[in-house]
């Protein structure tokens, strides 16, 4: 019985790219999942082996990094016209007949800080501080024991970023060691935050405002991650624990677990480009992972830790 060969495409399946516009002090960002998919003359490649027809899925790999560099993203939808066109009508001999590009994008806020702190040594101003639009969970543990009640609320899956101002050098180097010193770095994370209350509920003792309290604990949270400048996570993990104490009387305690999601600058210099922290791969895993507790003097953390 004869077999034949039906449908087939091929392609690269989610290209991370994060590109950063830096034409100004406020920069701009984009984050895309590109996938490529091709179409056309591709039966020999299947059938005996032959590559000839074949254009690698690194090589569309490549393309898309380089086309972000070289042509920038003004939208999902023009970038991914850019490059459809390209892999059909540019592709050697004319074997990709036809390209489906589909593209996620991760839309991210500006973080908005006080024009009285808007300014620090290092920036000219904080244009360069982004949170992630719609991932955000509020989270509360309540324990009540007959007598007393403890309160413990958090958020996880905040995404904040910034495309600045952020170092990392002067560490540990041993046999093992192959990270590079960096002097001008992504610094991204998604925050998992808890923190506890004061307030016990005794002796008709009043509540806090919550709705209120959340929401300024959180923006305290991120005043402090866009306007330290950061030569470490811990370092910023520090500085947002702190502020939150230092403007919120009601929390005696904040834990905060901050995954380090780590971007790595693309190597374009292949294809005759050169990358000034503008294009980068975006990885998931693996990563650092930095958790610590801040709480005022005299008080026995409670929040455990995961």
């Amino acid at each position: 019985m004869a077999h034949v060969l039906g449908q087939n495409q091929y392609g690269k399946a989610e290209n991370r790219i994060v590109r950063i516009h830096r034409d100004s002090t406020r920069h701009e960002i984009k984050d895309l999942n590109v996938s490529v998919s091709l179409r056309g003359e591709f039966e020999d490649v299947h059938l005996t082996g032959s590559n000839a027809n074949c254009l690698p899925t690194d090589t569309t790999k490549n393309t898309v990094y380089a086309f972000a560099k070289k042509y920038g993203i003004e939208s999902a939808e023009a970038f991914g016209i850019l490059l459809a066109r390209h892999f059909v009508d540019d592709t050697e001999r004319g074997v990709v007949h036809s390209a489906r590009i589909r593209i996620e994008e991760y839309a991210w806020e500006r973080i908005r800080t006080p024009d009285s702190s808007a300014r620090f040594i290092g920036s000219e101003e904080v244009g360069h501080s982004f949170v992630r639009s719609g991932q955000e969970t509020r989270t509360s543990e309540i324990v009540y024991d007959g007598e007393s009640v403890q309160v413990i609320s958090g958020l996880k899956d905040l995404v904040v970023l910034n495309s600045t101002n952020s170092e990392f050098w002067g560490y540990i180097k041993d046999g093992y060691t192959t990270l590079q010193e960096a002097y001008d770095r992504i610094l991204a994370t998604q925050v998992t935050a808890r923190w506890k209350f004061g307030y016990s509920g005794r002796d008709g003792e009043a509540q806090p405002n919550w709705n209120r309290s959340y929401t300024q604990v959180k923006r305290h949270m991120l005043e402090a991650f866009a306007e330290t400048y950061s030569y470490s996570l811990q370092q910023t993990l520090h500085a947002m624990g702190t502020r939150v104490l230092n403007n919120r009387a009601e929390v005696d305690e904040v834990r905060l677990e901050l995954p380090n999601k780590h971007h790595f600058l693309v190597d374009l210099e292949p294809f005759g480009l050169k990358n000034d922290n503008e294009v980068y791969f975006a990885a998931d895993r693996m990563y650092g992972l930095i958790e610590g507790t801040v709480h005022r003097e005299g008080v026995v953390p409670v929040i455990p830790v995961a």
